[in-house]
């Protein structure tokens, strides 16, 4: 299972084990329950630190548990933790086996306060690229605080239970049995949710900061480029992001930013967040902006106010809120979201193997999406609602070449089918001859564009008529001391180095507005005292 290369990386990790762990496998007579016998003990033969020993006391099979010997702290797998999740299995062999983990004192601490009796499921897939962060969140609070235990599920795998429990995106965790969340999550978003009073006491611990010189709304690539800049010119700098990474964490492969032939979505991210911290920034993550008051005077602050009530105040603010996936409108929309309406392919196609589905959408993200659906699933249908597909030609050759490929134009959805739990249609009228047409499938994936996140800005700076901030050369708004940068904006091209490269030059730009209109708040206070 592991090449030469694969197995020497992992024997330099294992060195970091501290605690004796066992691998615990359950398996039957199958295929998989031969591979993943062989790749646990070919983990075992890499360390004195670690055994291997069947003991086939879980249902689920093939199924392991990473067990620290003599205590009740373990991680559990249900599958082959390849593909993503080879990066949560290495990360649970080390934190099982007391390597301690990356997260900040209070997070830990607040992770062994927390009271009651929480077993976790989480259902992925090995394509899915946001899986493996709701993967090792949730499996390292299980080893910080064994009251709370996790066991993660390869869904492909265990298709009868994916069937039986309607879960058609990934990840999708269950609490206690019960739907706990769908999407990406971090510990602190964990956290938030189990965890009661966590957020009354980060809105107290908010509403207590001083004024910054600049304060970047957004933590996508634009919202970090700008923190960065800003934190460079030694000012004081803060970010509020609802979370960090924006829609970057949702994107699979990146082979066009400079540099970088080759990088993922979620790598990406991590790289800008911790660029960001290696400056004196205070990062204020899950924090969603609701409202902006701008300055009463000139010079004066800008105050934004945040949905868990608390207000940050700063002297220029840098709004880069990003976008989010467009919805068609549609009736079943979103009703059946999670239910068979999925917005990312590489996530969820996998769930959706030997089944029919639409991708809704002739760009070159739908087009893509239904090239690589059409590997999976037993048939696509492509709806586009104008008469040619927008595209690259190179991609509508690959999609027409593909047997198990429907192409509607001219089709405008008009409803989303189901039974009451899942999706078991679509409707769509032929824009030329009116007529009504209905398709029999399984799952709609939708990819029709980006949506900016400015519903909360209206009536309050100049968007234009997408909703979009409408923003000059040097990224500021129609508010004085207001800057904005990235996909929210009237920047033509939506692209991360794009992004970048406008939030540097919007942080650029608030730092030539406040040596212009006053001086920053640590020299005021400094010459105050």
């Amino acid at each position: 299972m592991l090449d030469d290369a694969l197995a020497t990386q992992l024997k330099a990790y294992l060195e970091k084990v501290q605690h004796p762990i066992e691998l615990a496998a359950s398996l039957d007579g199958g295929a998989k329950s031969q591979e993943l016998e062989s790749l646990l003990q070919e983990i075992a033969a890499l360390s004195d630190k670690v055994a291997y020993a069947r003991v086939d006391d879980d249902l689920r099979r093939p199924s392991f548990a990473i067990r620290r010997t003599g205590s009740d702290v373990q991680v559990r797998f249900a599958g082959l933790p390849m593909g993503h999740e080879f990066t949560s299995l290495v990360l649970a062999l080390l934190q099982v086996g007391g390597h301690p983990p990356k997260l900040d004192d209070a997070v830990v601490e607040q992770i062994r306060g927390i009271q009651g009796e929480f077993e976790f499921e989480t259902y992925f897939s090995l394509s899915c690229q946001n899986c493996p962060d709701t993967v090792q969140a949730l499996n390292v609070m299980s080893v910080i605080n064994p009251r709370i235990r996790h066991v993660s599920i390869d869904g492909a795998l265990f298709q009868d239970e994916v069937e039986a429990r309607q879960v058609m995106s990934v990840p999708t965790v269950l609490l206690n049995g019960e739907t706990f969340a769908q999407g990406r999550m971090t510990v602190e978003e964990i956290l938030a949710k189990i965890d009661t009073g966590a957020s009354d006491r980060t809105a107290e611990t908010i509403k207590g900061k001083a004024p910054f010189d600049v304060l970047v709304v957004g933590g996508g690539p634009a919202g970090a480029a700008a923190a960065i800049y800003a934190a460079r010119k030694g000012i004081r700098t803060g970010v509020a992001a609802e979370r960090f990474g924006g829609q970057v964490l949702d994107t699979m492969a990146i082979e066009n930013f400079i540099s970088v032939p080759h990088t993922e979505g979620p790598k990406l991210a991590a790289a800008l967040e911790q660029h960001v911290r290696e400056y004196d920034v205070d990062v204020m993550n899950l924090q969603r902006a609701t409202g902006l008051v701008p300055a009463r005077e000139p010079g004066g602050l800008v105050e934004v106010t945040l949905e868990n009530g608390a207000t940050l105040k700063s002297k220029t603010v840098i709004l880069s809120t990003g976008a989010r996936w467009r919805q068609m409108g549609v009736p079943g929309e979103d009703q059946y979201r999670n239910k068979g309406v999925a917005y990312c392919p590489h996530c969820d196609g996998p769930l959706f193997k030997g089944k029919r589905v639409a991708v809704i959408g002739g760009g070159n993200s739908g087009v893509e999406a239904a090239i690589d659906l059409a590997g999976i699933v037993a048939h696509v249908t492509l709806v586009e609602f104008d008469d040619k597909l927008r595209a690259d030609e190179v991609l509508q050759r690959k999609l027409r070449s593909l047997s198990n490929v429907d192409i509607v134009l001219s089709g405008q959805t008009t409803e989303v089918l189901g039974d009451g739990q899942k999706v078991t249609g679509l409707s769509y009228k032929d824009r030329v001859g009116g007529d009504l047409h209905r398709v029999e499938l399984e799952g709609v994936f939708v990819q029709i564009g980006l949506l900016p996140n400015t519903e909360w800005l209206k009536g309050t700076l100049e968007l234009s008529p997408r909703g979009e901030i409408v923003i000059d050369d040097r990224g500021a708004t129609s508010l004085p001391g207001v800057f904005a940068a990235g996909d929210a904006t009237t920047v033509p091209y939506k692209q991360i180095v794009i992004a970048m490269g406008a939030g540097s030059t919007a942080a650029l730009g608030a730092f030539d507005h406040l040596i212009r209109h006053s001086a920053p708040a640590d020299a005021t206070e400094t010459s105050a005292a």
